[in-house]
């Protein structure tokens, strides 16, 4: 099964935000929050222009020793972050995961618009 975006609102700050789920439902990457539901698709466009290309995931290393990743846009702006890994092998996992579902072209909007 091919992943997808999930758009939503926030309801304590109105603000809008999408993930991206595996086939498996997994979410693999998060994004900012954005002021509206317009830049929220165009991040949304991003992931899918960027996640292809290896220079756009910058590998990290939280203070408690987690692997994360981001996924930066041409900028070098921050499109979307990765939940924190057990392992580095889990961390590029997670990368080619988004590598392999960020083309995706379904986007379950939440927000109720």
């Amino acid at each position: 099964m091919a992943g997808w975006f999930e758009l939503t609102k926030s309801d304590a700050n109105g603000q809008f935000s999408f993930a991206l789920k595996a086939g498996n439902g997994e979410q693999i990457l998060k994004s900012e929050q954005y002021t509206t539901r317009a830049a929220a698709i165009n991040g949304i466009e991003s992931v899918r222009k960027n996640s292809p290309l290896d220079e756009r995931f910058e590998k990290l290393t939280a203070k408690n020793g987690s692997p994360y990743f981001n996924l930066l846009a041409g900028n070098h702006q921050i499109i979307g972050t990765s939940q924190m890994y057990a392992s580095e092998a889990s961390r590029d996992n997670g990368i080619a995961s988004v590598k392999n579902n960020g083309q995706a072209e379904t986007v379950k909007d939440l927000t109720g618009a």
